[in-house]
Parts: C-alpha cells; structure tokens; sequence
C-alpha cells in the first residue's frame, strides 16, 4: 500500500475512534487531559510526557507559530471517535503530532482504567481537503459533529463556541474560514444550513466513521 504523503500548508482532516467502537473519552477529565495534549504535544522540540513537561512551564502559556508541528483550524471530541481539521506546518508534521497525541492519550487512559493495549482503531484515517468548498463544509461538519450524530453527551467538545464566540485568539486557527464571511452570523447560518444538507442528503457520508 503507497505511503499517504502530507504536504506542507495543506489541510487535512484526521479522525479515529476508539478500538471497537469503544468509548475513549468517559469523562471531563478525559476530554480535559486530550485537549490539553492536543497543546503540548504540537511543538517541533519533544516534551517527553505531559508530567515532565509539567515541570518546565505551566499549561496555557501559547505556543508560538515557529514552534508548532500543525495549526488547527477545528476539532470536535465525541465519546468514542474525534475529528481534526489541521494544516501540516512542517515536513512530517501531522505524523509526528498524531503520534505523540495517541501514545500520550493512551498510556493515559489505560493507566487510569487499569487496563492494557491499544486504545483507537489502527491508525488514524487522514483525507486531503483538495477544494475550499470541501475545506467550509467540513469546518461545518467538524464543528457541529456532535449534533449530526444527535449525540447530546455534555462531554462532547468542540471548536464550535470559539468560532461563534468571537474568539479570534483561541486555539484554533480560524482566518482561513471566517475570513471568508462578512461577519460571525454568516458563517453560523452558513454551518448550520451545512448541518441540514448533510442529515438530509448525506452529501458527507463517506467522512463518517461508521
């Protein structure tokens, strides 16, 4: 099978979910600890592990552009599956994160639940985003994600209040998409209108991970 190669300033959209279809997120603090690894591990030079880096500077303080292996422009984290929307900054960038992030994750998880083995389903599944049509409507999708699957489970998180909110010095990388609307409701009505069309019609049923 031929290697996927990620380029360099392209975007991506990375999903996985739990070996199984097992829950991987049981609780806040679960979201809490992959959020929080989804910060420290986007950095060019290792951290070890969460705890070590714990030591060298408090958790919060940014990241500077230079220093990071992806952006991300949106995410959603649901019980048992996530989805990524992320630009590759570096050469080998979005390998060298995914890496970090499920090892990290996963030592995590099974130290807390006593148990052993592999926590998601193989290796990530990755597709590039070859058309800004595509790139809007996936920002939709990812940020709405939990209402498509009509989950309603309040540890569901995603890059959804950061996009409404006004929130331009957040966490995720959102020019390349709001900077493409006149102001916050056009690109509300324009996701939640994306939402519709993609219950009704199932226009992105291929991105799904059932």
């Amino acid at each position: 099978m031929r290697k996927f190669r990620f380029t360099n300033n392209e975007y991506y959209h990375i999903l996985n979910r739990g070996v199984d279809k097992r829950e991987v997120f049981l609780d806040y603090d679960d979201t809490a600890r992959f959020f929080q690894s989804m910060h420290e591990f986007n950095t060019i030079e290792p951290i070890g592990s969460i705890f070590e880096n714990s030591f060298r500077k408090p958790f919060g303080n940014p990241i500077s552009k230079s220093k990071k292996l992806v952006n991300f422009v949106c995410y959603c984290l649901n019980p048992n599956h996530y989805h990524f929307l992320l630009e590759q900054l570096i050469d080998n960038g979005i390998e060298k994160f995914m890496q970090r992030l499920g090892i990290g994750y996963t030592k995590y998880f099974n130290k807390k639940n006593d148990r052993v083995g592999a926590l998601f389903q193989g290796k990530y599944k990755a597709i590039h985003i070859d058309s800004n049509e595509y790139l809007l409507h996936l920002s939709a999708y990812i940020n709405l994600n939990d209402r498509i699957h009509s989950l309603g489970n309040p540890i569901s998180k995603s890059s959804w209040d950061e996009y409404i909110n006004n929130n331009r010095v957040g966490f995720c990388k959102k020019d390349i998409i709001l900077d493409q609307f006149n102001n916050l409701n056009e690109y509300k009505e324009f996701a939640e209108s994306s939402l519709i069309d993609i219950r009704e019609k199932k226009e992105m049923e291929k991105l799904l991970l059932e």
